[in-house]
């Protein structure tokens, strides 16, 4: 009996999980994955012309919005609460401050030459439109290693808290689920659904996908864990044959972490700038040069009878600029303290969307680095069952003496993280480096906690789940009044919604100078 390819993939899926899934679709084409380069923004060249804009807020959305802007002709202007532009897009370096919104202040004093993305910290190779900006403004990009099979997944449950290879999980989960998987084919369980000629070729695909020796039975293989590498003479090669039991995997729960580089925009290649994050933002600037006016928190925006009408404040005085239209790329947790002219639609909207922004945390520390001379670990994650988690090990600067390694990228809401004391949180970060790595928990130095909600100017991380009826407001413009930010779009939480909102808000607005011709 035949049976579709939709069905016998469901059938993989149940039976081996997303991971079997999702590898035999790449291996029958099912799954290409391409960037797909940012649509032209279809207005005429000079629309612009003689329309005034203001954009509000320096991060990416507003750094496009106002770079596509000036493309177009517009007369812009662009307010920057900070004295730098990227917003939450940004890397920490010696000499940089930490600033939260109760006046806490941390200096940064890593070693000359080391720095962290604060913010986001990968570009994935299907996000075409900021990885477009970045070849446009020549902004020079390196791997990103997102995931080593070297690193390590660790469960207080099991193995007496003694962490477990990653190669070693994956792979032990991978050979028992393909084990028990080729025992249904060969009993028959799948008689409905599979034809002879199929049982066969999914008996094959089970032996390689699993590493099943003869007998179609798992015992172990070197991709799991090598006990002795292959060398000279009479070394040869030996693999670790004593396997991670399928009990024990089902206890540690480690599916979300052996799984994590799966998701589409996960997947390898990723990428990040060559010395930071900060690189996009600051090759935006550049190019923009005079526009963007620093150190200018926006207090009110007031609509008029020809535009809008924004009063900031530079270097202690408050200022004014009028123009025709404004598009606001704050994080709606900023707007909506500061006095808007919006209709009660889009004030209720700003107001919900800036009560659902998460509260994600980076804690880096400076350290030697151990990671690489002592667990072959050169860049990806580590994962901890309890305690702050992951560890995100640097992929620049490889094989250097010193870097930065972060242990707790999470909400700070877990595991009742924001009722710790600030040494209290270095000391959960330490503690989840010392169960990974024990003994070198001691050599970490010089720690910041980046809680995003208490960052000045950010207060939140990026919007969790946002309700459609809010989405739908917000997408759209108040009068002369338009919204951009990855809040704006469907990519919620990286660099690539907020370049596309800004395209989309600019788009938006040149259409409507278009039918006011």
């Amino acid at each position: 009996m035949s049976i579709s390819r939709r069905n016998f993939l469901l059938r993989v899926g149940q039976a081996g999980g997303y991971s079997a899934a999702f590898t035999a679709m790449q291996a029958m084409g099912l799954m290409p994955m391409k960037a797909v380069a940012a649509e032209p923004i279809t207005a005429t060249a000079g629309v612009g012309k003689g329309t005034k804009l203001v954009v509000l807020g320096g991060g990416i959305a507003g750094l496009t919005t106002a770079y596509e802007a000036r493309k177009l002709g517009y007369d812009v202007t662009l307010l920057e609460a900070r004295k730098r532009a990227g917003g939450r897009s940004w890397s920490a370096r010696n000499g940089d401050v930490v600033e939260f919104v109760d006046g806490t202040r941390q200096q940064v004093s890593w070693s000359e030459g080391l720095y962290q993305n604060m913010g986001p910290g990968r570009l994935p190779s299907v996000h075409g439109t900021i990885l477009g900006y970045c070849r446009e403004l020549k902004v020079p990009l390196e791997v990103e290693v997102n995931t080593s099979r070297s690193t390590l997944l660790q469960n207080d449950k099991v193995n007496d808290g003694k962490p477990y290879v990653q190669r070693k999980a994956i792979n032990d989960t991978r050979g028992h689920v393909s084990e028990l998987l080729s025992k249904a084919v060969q009993n028959g369980s799948l008689d409905q659904e599979l034809s002879a000629d199929d049982r066969i070729r999914m008996i094959e695909f089970l032996k390689i996908y699993g590493a099943l020796d003869k007998s179609n039975t798992y015992q172990g293989s070197d991709r799991s864990g090598i006990k002795q590498y292959p060398g000279a003479g009479a070394q040869e090669m030996v693999f670790e044959k004593d396997t991670i039991p399928m009990h024990v995997l089902l206890d540690a729960n480690f599916w979300s972490a052996e799984l994590y580089e799966e998701a589409w925009d996960w997947q390898a290649t990723m990428m990040q700038p060559v010395n930071g994050m900060q690189q996009i933002a600051n090759a935006f600037a550049k190019s923009l040069g005079p526009i963007v006016h620093y150190d200018s928190p926006v207090s009110e925006i007031k609509k008029t009878a020809k535009g809008v009408s924004v009063t900031y404040v530079q270097g202690g005085v408050t200022k004014h600029v009028e123009a025709e239209y404004a598009v606001c790329a704050m994080p709606l947790t900023i707007l909506n303290k500061i006095q808007a002219d919006l209709d009660p639609e889009h004030a209720a909207a700003v107001k919900l969307g800036a009560s659902l922004y998460r509260g994600s945390f980076k804690v880096p520390w400076e350290s030697n680095r151990f990671w690489e001379k002592d667990y072959n670990i050169y860049g990806g994650l580590s994962f901890l069952a309890q305690g702050p988690s992951p560890v995100w090990y640097p992929s620049c600067n490889l094989m250097s003496d010193r870097g930065i390694i972060v242990s707790g990228y999470m909400d700070e809401t877990v595991g009742g993280f924001n009722k710790l004391t600030m040494e209290e949180k270095f000391a959960a970060s330490r503690a989840s480096i010392e169960k990974l790595h024990p003994g070198h928990g001691k050599e970490l130095e010089k720690p910041i906690f980046c809680g995003w909600k208490h960052i000045k100017y950010n207060e939140g991380s990026w919007i969790g789940s946002t309700p459609p009826a809010m989405y739908n407001v917000i997408t759209q413009p108040d009068g002369p009044i338009y919204f951009a930010g990855d809040h704006t779009s469907h990519v919620v939480g990286w660099q690539e919604g907020a370049a596309l909102s800004g395209r989309r808000a600019i788009q938006m607005i040149s259409d409507k100078v278009k039918a006011r011709a």
